[in-house]
């Protein structure tokens, strides 16, 4: 029996537990917010019957918030959610009051954490008929798709008629614009759905648009600046629907023989981002004599991720308004067409606007020389134009840019870019893989009498670049350069020397020596080693070497690779190549030759 007794004791503690427990966290709380519901409801009634000219006639919804009501002192204590000190929700509490047979009828809802009113608070579902997000180009006309339903959970399905539309889209101008769509339903509850429609600048449309349907820039200068793969060039124009574009110097000096593999170098050091949106290309690619001044091609190569101009593509820049074109440089430069001159060689097409007495010269080179190339590339003619206005100042700016972030590495950035440091302008040519970056001057050096000039007097015969030789140009700029700017953040790094038989050629040395050094001469095949149309660089030695004891190696003053045997000039001036070190960051600057980089450590 008395086990039996504290059996029944034990129950009705736990009973008495259980109870406590609903009592504390379920119906204390409901009836705290039932009064707190009540309050608002009330609170609704008296701002009504102080305002009766703010009661809704005919079919229309009056709405009041629980802010309004704090605001308006018709309630004078905060709702609480049960058991917090977090007051409900003042915006999403409310009261709706409508005129429904001659009376006035109130709907209250309350929102107090996950506590909230039964009364209909929802708006329509409303769908829409295509995409939420649409991009246009501009010009491009937009036509609202429109709305393909609304649903409300207790009115059911609605008129799409009586859906709000508001919001223009112009889409002559950049931007991103929103139409939004509205609807309500029999209570006053509404939903917005928003279509995002963004117009850009599609890169063919500018294209086609700034060449008046004609596809292809002419004149000396037009503005058609592009800034690709963080590296300037210029648009050629389009193919299909895709854009051509050429870079904007010669970058190296190459021979012809070797130019697939070089471009395939070239290649190598473009972005990735870049690379993506690059379309293999059938370029113009003539052998045999051809008449330079044809305004066709007569015949196409297989396709290529990267190749040069043709005769055709310049003879097609040429204006006779202004008897200019944009294609031609100031050195000697590589074309794609081809020929075989009366020995059986093979030789290249070369145009040139300042070694001959023309504006307009042409001639077949010998394959094995090395001329300046520009290299070619296609791209997808949809990639947007992000900025700029096509000025060599202002490129345009496409989607693929990748913008430089203030106190990052240096060895972070890109092949192409500038960086201003110890009083002269550089680019990158390569980051190394220990992190260090290898850096080219854009102008040689200048000392109080002009270009900084050098000869080869060691006593020696043979004339190849040695950094350890006294008297050698290797040694010179190595242990004197330096005097003309600031080295603290330099690094000495190791180099080759490439050695040929004769003439060099690209890939073909017969052996390199390596040396440890802080400053040294380009090498001919590097990223940007060619002569820089407009700047002030004058002539200098390349790290380039040969065996031949009679052959000197650098870029005359005229920006042409030295090749011949003879009468060559035996003084040349500096353009430094040197290592930054790995710790370097970017203090600020955007990269360009407009904005270098400039770094601290």
């Amino acid at each position: 029996m008395i086990k039996a007794l504290k059996s029944k004791i034990k129950l009705l503690v736990v009973i008495a537990i259980i109870g406590t427990f609903v009592w504390i966290f379920v119906i204390s709380p409901t009836l705290t917010f039932k009064t707190n519901e009540k309050k608002l409801e009330d609170a609704a009634r008296r701002y009504y019957e102080l305002n009766p000219n703010l009661l809704p006639t005919g079919e229309r919804v009056g709405t009041v918030t629980l802010n309004t009501l704090y605001k308006k002192s018709y309630i004078d204590k905060d709702l609480f959610i049960p058991m917090t000190k977090t007051t409900c929700s003042i915006t999403n509490s409310w009261v709706k009051v409508r005129n429904e047979n001659g009376e006035y009828k109130y709907y209250t809802y309350l929102e107090c954490g996950v506590m909230s009113s039964t009364i209909d608070h929802k708006g329509p579902e409303i769908k829409l008929n295509g995409d939420t997000d649409i991009t246009l180009g501009v010009g491009e006309e937009f036509s609202d798709p429109g709305v393909k339903n609304v649903v409300d959970n207790k009115d059911g399905k609605l008129d799409t008629k009586n859906v709000k539309i508001s919001g223009k889209v112009d889409t002559s101008k950049v931007g991103t614009y929103e139409i939004t769509y509205t609807a309500s339903d029999d209570l006053n509850n509404s939903t917005s759905v928003v279509r995002s429609v963004v117009v850009v600048q599609k890169f063919n449309s500018l294209v086609k648009k700034n060449t008046n349907d004609l596809g292809y820039y002419t004149g000396s200068n037009p503005d058609n600046y592009v800034y690709f793969s963080n590296m300037l060039f210029r648009i050629v124009g389009t193919e299909g629907n895709n854009v051509k574009l050429v870079a904007d110097q010669d970058i190296a000096n190459v021979n012809y023989s070797g130019l697939n593999d070089w471009l395939k170098y070239y290649e190598s050091n473009l972005t990735s981002n870049a690379k993506k949106y690059i379309k293999a290309t059938k370029y113009c690619e003539s052998s045999g004599k051809i008449d330079v001044t044809s305004s066709k091609c007569n015949s196409t190569g297989k396709k290529r991720n990267v190749w040069i101009l043709s005769a055709y593509d310049v003879y097609r820049a040429y204006s006779k308004e202004d008897n200019g074109n944009y294609l031609l440089n100031k050195t000697i430069s590589w074309l794609s067409n081809t020929s075989t001159n009366e020995k059986g060689k093979k030789t290249g097409l070369a145009f040139s606007n300042s070694i001959y007495s023309d504006n307009y010269s042409f001639n077949y080179f010998l394959a094995k020389y090395n001329l300046g190339v520009r290299p070619v590339i296609t791209i997808n003619g949809n990639i947007l134009v992000t900025d700029g206005n096509g000025s060599s100042k202002k490129p345009y700016v496409l989607e693929d840019y990748i913008k430089p972030v203030p106190q990052v590495n240096v060895n972070e950035r890109y092949v192409g870019e500038y960086i201003k440091y110890g009083g002269l302008l550089w680019r990158i040519s390569k980051i190394e893989n220990d992190g260090t970056v290898r850096l080219i001057s854009e102008h040689g050096l200048i000392n109080s009498s002009g270009y900084y000039l050098i000869d080869n007097k060691t006593g020696s015969s043979k004339k190849i670049y040695n950094p350890k030789q006294k008297g050698n140009v290797g040694y010179i700029i190595n242990n004197k350069a330096s005097q003309f700017f600031k080295t603290n953040y330099i690094v000495s790094h190791e180099i080759e020397v490439p050695i040929y038989k004769n003439l060099p050629a690209y890939g073909k040395e017969v052996e390199t020596k390596k040396y440890n050094v802080k400053v040294s001469a380009p090498n001919m095949y590097e990223m940007f080693s060619a002569s820089t149309e407009n700047s002030r660089i004058g002539s200098y030695w390349l790290i380039n070497s040969s065996k031949n004891d009679n052959l000197k190696l650098g870029i005359s003053k005229t920006g042409v690779a030295v090749y011949d045997e003879y009468g060559l000039t035996t003084e040349y001036g500096v353009r430094p190549v040197v290592y930054l070190n790995k710790d370097c960051i970017i203090s600020s600057g955007s990269g360009t030759k407009n904005r270098p980089f400039l770094i601290t450590k």
